[in-house]
């Protein structure tokens, strides 16, 4: 929902003219009034207890005991502040700044698990690391649909190179007992993929959204097929992959709280943090990110200066497919389990929304990610503290995050000029 300031007579429209999106404060608002009538509808009291420190840890910090009727009331008036706070924002700008949107996150959750977890203990430092386990798929997929689609190429084939991914890691690292292996040979997976994905889009013409369905159903089809004709009758043999060790950084992994969650991790975590660093520092630091930005904002001008609009877009692609096929590996090499039928169950989907959601940056979209990381933690975490909470709706926490976000909150969001749309030289 949009509105437009009209500029006064003798104004020019740059100096007056406001586009103003009332999504984030109406989605801020909806939340706010279903949180209080889950109050009102559902009361709970006594007191909730966030353990901040698990039995291994070195330095033990106390266990946080909070009220339940009173930090789930202080959170809704936070909350009815920060829509407030965003309607003012939108009114006298145009646009709800994003800090505004990620202190209600954090208010909404931390008043939610509160009221769900009343009675009973949350392991905090289990809770972030399930949230980072699960998320690291999504940011490599969402960092490659950041890099496809500053190029101006519709990558709706994440989920298909996340798959792809999965399976030749566990197939190559259960051959050669080696997960590095099985590391560059998902990138490859993701590689190919991404190599399709670009002839049929950039030299073809094709459709780019229905290519990538295709490519998606086309990777679902194969990798089940060999799943179920070559895998499963030699398990032994293709399907055991081993996984790498958790390899913790000294004095970091010792921080309460957060060391164990960051700084205990397994190579391809570690490896995510350099991904991470190295697209957000060359997309806005280098020529190569120059270069990437100007196909995908405007390639007539890119053309006219000299860069070949469609190599760029071919190769940049292709790197945007092998970090999602590297995405892939977490499900097999990255957990040490054996490849299964359509395994990657839509992450690559939740990339696609992540890169929506974090408006085509690669910071943005990787905290995104997060967010959907820790609503399929805390649907996991929920239920073994037996929350009162429907299982149902639990099995549903991550999507509906999902469509909150990206329908809700964003509010005016553009993607790149000419994503999506073809370029012909003349």
């Amino acid at each position: 929902m949009s509105t437009i300031a009209q500029a006064p007579t003798g104004a020019t429209a740059s100096e007056t003219t406001v586009i103003r999106s009332w999504k984030a404060p109406i989605a801020l608002a909806v939340f706010t009034a279903l949180f209080a009538i889950l109050l009102l509808a559902a009361p709970r009291a006594g007191e909730t207890t966030f353990r901040l420190s698990s039995a291994g840890d070195p330095l033990q910090l106390p266990d946080l005991v909070v009220p339940v009727v009173l930090t789930s009331w202080v959170c809704l008036a936070l909350m009815a502040l920060l829509t407030l706070a965003s309607a003012y924002f939108v009114r006298a700008s145009g646009r709800s700044p994003l800090w505004i949107v990620i202190v209600y996150i954090v208010v909404i959750i931390w008043g939610f698990l509160t009221w769900a977890a009343s009675g009973a203990a949350i392991p905090v430092t289990g809770l972030l690391a399930g949230s980072l386990g699960l998320a690291v798929p999504i940011i490599y997929g969402a960092l490659g649909g950041v890099i496809g689609e500053r190029a101006g190429v519709v990558n709706i084939a994440i989920e298909g190179q996340l798959l792809s991914g999965a399976f030749t890691a566990a197939v190559v690292a259960s051959i050669t007992g080696i997960p590095f292996l099985g590391l560059l040979a998902a990138m490859v997976a993701g590689v190919l993929v991404g190599a399709v994905l670009a002839a049929f889009a950039i030299k073809y013409l094709v459709e780019q959204v229905i290519v990538g369905v295709v490519l998606n159903v086309l990777v679902i089809g194969l990798t089940g097929f060999f799943y179920s004709q070559v895998l499963q009758p030699n398990a032994a043999l293709l399907n055991t992959p081993p996984r790498f060790g958790r390899i913790a950084i000294p004095l970091l992994a010792d921080i309460p709280v957060i060391g164990p969650v960051l700084f205990n991790q397994t190579l391809i975590v570690y490896i995510m943090y350099f991904v991470i660093a190295a697209v957000y520092i060359g997309m806005f630091h280098t020529r190569w990110g120059l270069r990437l930005r100007a196909v995908g904002e405007h390639p007539q001008a890119a053309d006219t200066v000299g860069i070949k609009v469609n190599a760029t877009r071919f190769w940049n692609v292709l790197l945007a497919g092998a970090i999602a096929g590297l995405g892939g590996s977490v499900f097999t090499i990255g957990n040490g389990i054996a490849f299964n039928k359509e395994m990657t169950a839509g992450a690559g989907f939740i990339a696609l929304a992540a890169v929506i959601f974090g408006q085509w940056d690669p910071i943005k979209a990787t905290l995104a990610a997060l967010l959907f990381g820790f609503a399929s933690s805390l649907q996991n975490t929920l239920s073994v503290i037996g929350s009162p909470v429907p299982s149902e709706f639990m099995l549903m926490l991550p999507y509906l995050v999902t469509i909150f976000v990206v329908a809700g909150v964003v509010g005016r969001s553009r993607p790149p000029a000419a994503d999506g749309v073809p370029y012909i030289k003349g």
